[in-house]
């Protein structure tokens, strides 16, 4: 690990916050992901080697315990008290980027906001019966497809064709997608001009986006970017 060489707490802290992809796997164990599985779907982009040298690191480090699962191989990743308290510096990160930062279009992956929805579905709306959601996204370099399978309050997104019959079929815009789901359009905004579009029983296409909590920054009102006048000063747009 590289070192600031520095007796600053900022400085010392970031050393291990900074280091790529830490702050995303000190989220995801926030969030609920348990296993190797579960904290690598949650992060795409980390490969195996990497996502595995960072738990052991922040094993050492004492943010992350592991132990050994009850049944079958593998093993259960929990934040430490110290990586609670590191996750409350991510909250304030989220908190800063969603006020401060636009979404631009390489921020605009459909899967991670369905990922991020399936963490923050109101599991006491969910149905009491299986239901299969196909979701078709448009609107990036090429289509994306993607199954949510929901089930006693369970969830699980598959990439593949899970091979059973689908209950509703969503088919919406990434940008409409995302910005719903991050809280910078209401679903009647996601709707309008068919952005998103639902097809299936009318209860489920009612029902689906109370199931929604959201993004936990959702809360947050962006800050309108500033545009650089010709004397070289900032403007906010109105």
């Amino acid at each position: 690990m590289r070192t600031y060489g520095q007796y600053c707490p900022i400085a010392r802290g970031a050393e291990i916050f900074a280091e790529r992809w830490t702050p995303v796997i000190v989220r995801n164990l926030a969030v609920g992901c348990g296993n190797f599985t579960e904290i690598l779907a949650g992060a795409p982009g980390l490969s195996r080697t990497l996502l595995s040298q960072r738990l052991k690191e922040l094993e050492r480090l004492g943010i992350v315990v592991s132990t050994s699962k009850p049944a079958g191989p593998g093993r259960h990743y929990e934040l430490t008290p110290a990586g609670d308290d590191l996750f409350k510096v991510c909250v304030s990160l989220g908190e800063w980027g969603a006020h401060w930062l636009e979404i631009a279009p390489e921020n605009l992956d459909p899967f991670v906001a369905l990922w991020s929805m399936c963490n923050a579905l109101r599991r006491d709306r969910l149905p009491d019966r299986r239901v299969v959601i196909q979701f078709d996204f448009t609107g990036r370099r090429s289509p994306e497809r993607y199954w949510l399978l929901i089930e006693f309050g369970e969830t699980e997104i598959c990439k593949t064709y899970p091979g059973v019959d689908e209950d509703l079929y969503v088919t919406a815009e990434a940008e409409a997608f995302v910005k719903w789901h991050a809280g910078q359009l209401s679903w009647a905004e996601a709707i309008r001009d068919r952005r998103i579009r639902l097809h299936g029983p009318s209860w489920l296409v009612r029902a689906f986006p109370t199931w929604n909590a959201r993004s936990m920054f959702a809360h947050i009102k962006p800050v309108v970017p500033a545009t650089t006048q010709a004397d070289g000063s900032l403007a906010r747009r109105a």
